[in-house]
């Protein structure tokens, strides 16, 4: 979706440096022609020879360095720009780009081009919440700029905290969104589900699966970036997703209804929800007390909402197996009478319940099998609109 597009990658005096270099090497993999410009600081921790490695083009650092055939650098970096990206981006350049200094290279391309601007924060998280540093990106967003947020986990003083330079996932759609890279499912309307259905036995319990939900939304925010109009039924909040229409369910019975409303005018349906086989024939009223060692509780099955969902629209479902997976994935396909199965082995490393990756096999309803090697989830959705588009 890159492909032929210029990126001018910025890099500054971070520890998420180090995370450049796989983002570049993404990105040049995808066919984007990557210029990379680094800040001094940004020297201290990553290499120019890695960056010059892994893109096959030289790394602009020096705002003195003498011009080739007379261009003078910053200008001609901002000029063939299709979209600035700066990560990982310090509280020093955000302060900078809010308030127009131009002292260095990477200050300067930015001042000097037209291009869309990206900036992914990473810092501690005290830093990244003080009071100027919030004013400074909030009066960068006013101006047009993309803001990646971090994420939350461990940083590098050893404490948890929002600060993370956010998932490679993340930024790649970021860039795929303001570039405007693909719009072949332009008019399309889609129906997604993620997460794990919670069915409850008294106010407080319930019984739930691992889901996650980060496949549905990968699904989800694939499918926007591609044109789409989308409609996200979850039940786990994950991350804001701008441009997709998200509703909240919690059971098999709440999702059933949000997928029957959701599905009468679209064209796709993808459960990509984890929905529980049975749930509690009784829930209590009120919280059930440890008085006995053993608690019985009976079961009932849940409605099957891929098999309560009619209409002409294409309906593909996920098998999330332990053993067998073929020919399990194939007894759902035929049982539910699907269009697609998207079938993976939730056992394998890399694969399983909350990971980022996943390793699938695409089953069609002629038999056919598509077997893709482990990749994160937003790249396997990409793989499954594309089945999606070329039988539209």
């Amino acid at each position: 979706m890159l492909r032929e597009k210029t990126v001018v990658l910025g890099i500054t005096g971070s520890i998420a440096a180090y995370k450049a270099a796989e983002l570049a090497s993404y990105l040049t993999q995808a066919g984007a022609k990557v210029e990379t410009v680094m800040t001094e600081a940004a020297q201290r921790f990553i290499s120019p020879l890695t960056l010059q490695s892994l893109n096959h083009r030289s790394v602009a650092c020096d705002m003195w360095t003498p011009p080739e055939n007379f261009d003078i650098t910053h200008v001609s970096l901002a000029q063939i720009a299709d979209v600035v990206l700066i990560a990982p981006a310090t509280a020093n350049i955000i302060a900078k780009l809010a308030h127009g200094l131009a002292d260095d290279l990477l200050s300067s391309v930015v001042l000097a081009t037209q291009a869309p601007v990206i900036v992914a924060p990473a810092m501690n998280s005290i830093m990244y919440l003080n009071q100027a540093t919030q004013e400074n990106l909030a009066l960068l967003k006013k101006r047009g700029y993309t803001i990646v947020e971090p994420e939350v986990g461990r940083l590098a003083c050893n404490e948890q905290g929002q600060g993370r330079l956010a998932a490679l996932d993340t930024i790649v759609s970021a860039i795929d969104r303001v570039t405007g890279c693909v719009e072949d499912m332009a008019g399309l309307k889609v129906v997604v589900t993620a997460g794990g259905t919670r069915e409850a036995f008294d106010p407080v319990r319930f019984i739930g699966n691992r889901s996650s939900g980060k496949m549905g939304y990968a699904l989800a925010e694939s499918a926007m970036q591609r044109g789409a109009e989308v409609t996200l039924i979850t039940t786990t909040e994950l991350k804001a997703l701008s441009g997709v229409q998200v509703r909240y369910v919690e059971n098999a019975e709440q999702m059933l209804e949000e997928v029957k409303k959701a599905t009468e005018d679209a064209a796709v349906l993808v459960m990509a929800a984890a929905v529980a086989d049975y749930r509690p024939k009784k829930v209590a009223q009120s919280k059930i007390k440890k008085t006995k060692d053993t608690l019985l509780l009976e079961l009932e099955r849940t409605p099957d909402i891929l098999s309560e969902i009619k209409g002409k629209l294409l309906r593909i479902g996920f098998a999330a197996e332990t053993d067998d997976l073929v020919h399990n994935a194939k007894r759902k396909l035929s049982g539910k009478k699907l269009d697609l199965i998207v079938a993976n082995d939730v056992s394998a490393q890399g694969s399983g319940f909350g990971a980022d990756s996943n390793k699938v096999i695409l089953i069609t309803r002629d038999g056919k099998e598509i077997e893709l090697p482990l990749m994160s989830k937003y790249e396997v959705s990409n793989k499954i609109w594309d089945w999606v588009i070329n039988i539209k």
